[in-house]
């Protein structure tokens, strides 16, 4: 079973039921059945904060991943922790499901490059 801890830090009305269910279908199409996801979403000031700490950029980009596990193999019984994925929705009416997507697939360990947007434009609706 695939764990979702979820965290609104945006202030703004997120739909987390749609988010965690995304996460899901992601996952279980990838392959992933079971483990831990932390999923946050936060306004632009925090996303800038985060960019700047981690990537030494001054942006604010809508999503960012903190892989942990990925698809390494793990001992028997360990839970598999897939890491933290960080949602900035940009706009009132921003469409996060292709950040959520992109996000995803770098914790599941896919690299930016071609077969990354090919199931990247597999997995959007």
């Amino acid at each position: 079973m695939i764990s979702i801890e979820f965290e609104n830090r945006s202030g703004r009305s997120v739909d987390c039921c749609a988010l965690v269910s995304a996460c899901r279908e992601v996952l279980h199409r990838e392959g992933v059945v079971a483990g831990e996801l932390g999923l946050h979403v936060v306004d632009s000031e925090e996303m800038r904060l985060l960019k700047h700490e981690h990537l030494g950029v001054d942006d604010v980009g809508d999503v960012l991943s903190f892989p942990l596990d990925g698809r390494a193999e793990l001992p028997a019984g360990e839970p598999r922790a897939l890491g933290d994925l960080v949602l900035c929705p940009l706009a009132v009416d921003d469409d996060w499901r292709a950040a959520l997507v992109h996000g995803l697939l770098h914790l599941l360990g896919y690299e930016h490059g071609a077969a990354m947007e090919r199931r990247e434009a597999e997995l959007v609706p």
